[in-house]
């Protein structure tokens, strides 16, 4: 998924240990697995919860309430991997960079034309771009006007 062509658990875990605590908390799991995107704010927090307990249910063996990088090494040795819980669009912040390398990678390729980008996935990630350019473009004629009247608090409008 990094574009990373041999994998190692110690480069894993200190790539996503964000604040280089030596220790996966609650929050860099969460984080991990993109649970707080856009996406998935329709995601009852209940099922975000039960991510990150059964993230920890698997890797803290002692029980402190984080994976130490030990734990997660002895865990990858035992053969346990972190579980795909089919939840969002992951961690890497960019809505652009999550759309290629979770959907457009998995299910397109260079050769893709515009009319062939029909996955709700795709709907979904031009819909974003469509807003994004008409808000800009909004922006764009307030700049221009020397006046904005809508940004004037009612109290003060003569109307």
């Amino acid at each position: 998924e990094h574009h990373i062509s041999n994998f190692d658990p110690g480069a894993f875990f200190t790539l996503h240990d964000f604040d280089s605590s030596l220790a996966w908390t609650p929050d860099e799991i969460r984080r991990m697995y993109g649970l707080d995107d856009d996406s998935l704010s329709s995601t009852p927090e209940s099922t975000k919860a039960d991510v990150v307990r059964r993230t920890l249910e698997r890797f803290d063996t002692d029980r402190d309430g984080a994976v130490q990088r030990a734990e997660w090494m002895d865990a990858w040795r035992r053969g346990e991997r972190l579980e795909d819980f089919g939840l969002g669009t992951g961690h890497h912040g960019d809505d652009e960079y999550e759309y290629e390398i979770h959907h457009f990678e998995r299910f397109h390729d260079e050769n893709t034309k515009e009319e062939d980008l029909t996955h709700p996935e795709d709907i979904e990630h031009f819909r974003k771009h469509d807003e994004r350019e008409a808000a800009a473009e909004q922006q764009d004629a307030m700049d221009r006007m020397p006046i904005v009247e809508q940004n004037i608090p009612q109290k003060f409008r003569r109307y």
